[in-house]
This record gives C-alpha cells, structure tokens and sequence, in this order.
C-alpha cells in the first residue's frame, strides 16, 4: 500500500523514484503526466501559462519551460525519454472570455500538444477543455490517474 502523498502546487513539478499518490487541482491550468512502464517512474507538473516570454525566471509555471524540465528530471531518475508515455489535463475555460486570446485553458491545451508531438512522446489519455475543473490523483508507482471533475464553474461559487 502506498503511503507516500504529495499535493503538487501551481508552478511546480514533481517525479520520485518511490511510489507516490499525487493530487492537484486543475482549473486552466494544465498538468502533463509521464511515466516509463520499464522502469515505474512517474512524474508531473503543473503549469499555469503557456509561454515563458524570456523576462524574469524560467519558472516551470509556464508550459514550455514545465514540459522541457519534467522530461529533464524523469531522465535524471533513469527513464528513457523514447519510453514515456504521457497524459495530459486541464485546461478548463473557468471564466467566460469574449477574447479567444485570452482564454488560457485552450492556449495551455494546445501547447502541451505540442511540447510533447516535438518530444515525441505520445499521449495516451487526456481529459482537457470543457467548463468545469478537476481534481487528479496519480499513482507515480502504476501511471494510473484517478479524476473527479469539480461540479461548479468558478462563475457560479457564491462570494
């Protein structure tokens, strides 16, 4: 039985060679699952923007820096970046937007698609878009993810 449990915060990544139940709450952001089947490693961020633009720190809270530096650490624990497989979620559109620019879910979707089509790696489920967010558990030892999609659009919860 697994008893090692993380909450993994916006802006962060998390891979360990021990077996660990990962939970974080997605909203607009997006969080990129990997795992190598051979050597049982899984891994995980959590990113809230899609592009680093170059100005201050390359933080992982942006996509293409999250991506590029969760492949780096699963490789630094031994897995064979040709062996990962991927799972994606988020993205949700959690305000309504009249900018397409501006909706962030859809912007961090399509660059994690893209991230990782680059890498070759392939994504082998997702559960992205839509309205609502979700709440994911990924067991690091098996690759398994548990989701609960939230129920309320953040416009709706009462202030």
């Amino acid at each position: 039985m697994n008893n090692n449990n993380h909450y993994l915060l916006p802006g962060n990544i998390f891979a360990h060679r021990e077996a660990h139940i990962v939970t974080t709450v997605l909203g607009s952001c997006v969080s990129v699952c990997l795992w190598d089947p051979i050597n049982k490693v899984g891994g995980i961020n959590h990113f809230l923007l899609p592009f680093w633009n170059g100005e201050g720190l390359a933080s992982p809270k942006y996509g293409n820096i999250a991506i590029s530096k969760l492949i780096g650490k699963m490789q630094e624990l031994g897995c064979d970046k040709r062996r990962l497989k991927a799972k994606v979620f988020g993205g949700s559109e959690m305000f309504k937007m009249t900018n397409a620019l501006m909706n962030i879910g859809e912007r961090n979707i399509v660059l994690a698609q893209d991230a990782l089509n680059r890498e070759n790696i392939p994504i082998i489920a997702s559960d992205v878009g839509g309205k609502t967010g979700r709440r994911i558990l990924y067991d690091t030892s098996e690759g398994s993810i548990s989701m609960i999609r939230l129920s309320r659009q953040i416009d709706d919860i009462p202030i």
